[in-house]
């Protein structure tokens, strides 16, 4: 497993080791000691996700605040998503600032995003499978949201708009500038 850093503090790419041959693939999706060892970071997950979604699906961006804020382990099992997370840490030197990394069920790369970050994907193939390990469980009255297609954070989601798909609440999610973080 390889680590690599991202421009957001505390947000990493994880690159898993694969062994290959004629029967197919092997490889370690998560090695929670070893995860702590190159980042520091706790690794412990809770709660398990998967989503399936069609092209063009925008799912984001979404976050827990509070005691229940969640850090996530994202990887796409089936198909190709573009992936971002956005830091809405306000003592934090990336606030406000976004990355965006292609995953997919080829190059099984995953990608940590801590608590105290806005997270969200947009389908790019047919259909996708993707999957979240959470590091705490979900709590409804914790929820909050940003805009998908707010100005000040100008994120390119891949996708064109005409095709997007989006939930009645993810279409009304507050602003970047009017949420409280």
């Amino acid at each position: 497993m390889k680590i690599k850093e991202t421009p957001l503090k505390d947000c990493y790419i994880i690159e898993p080791t694969i062994f290959e041959d004629d029967r197919g693939y092997f490889f370690e999706k998560f090695n929670e000691k070893k995860f702590e060892e190159l980042t520091g970071m706790n690794g412990h997950f809770v709660q398990d996700n998967i989503s399936k979604s069609s092209y063009g699906v925008l799912r984001g961006l979404h976050l827990q605040k509070g005691e229940h804020a969640q850090a996530k382990l994202v990887s796409c099992l089936e198909g190709k998503v573009w992936d971002v997370a956005v830091d809405l840490r306000e003592d934090s030197p990336s606030f406000g600032q976004w990355f965006g990394i292609e995953l997919t069920e080829e190059n099984k790369l995953q990608l940590y995003v801590p608590r105290g970050f806005g997270h969200g994907f947009s389908v790019l193939s047919e259909t996708a499978v993707f999957a979240y390990k959470c590091d705490n469980f979900y709590n409804k009255e914790s929820e909050g949201s940003v805009k998908f297609d707010d100005s000040e954070l100008n994120i390119d989601w891949k996708v064109n708009p005409t095709d997007m798909i989006l939930s009645d609440k993810d279409k009304n999610s507050p602003s970047f500038k009017d949420n409280n973080f």
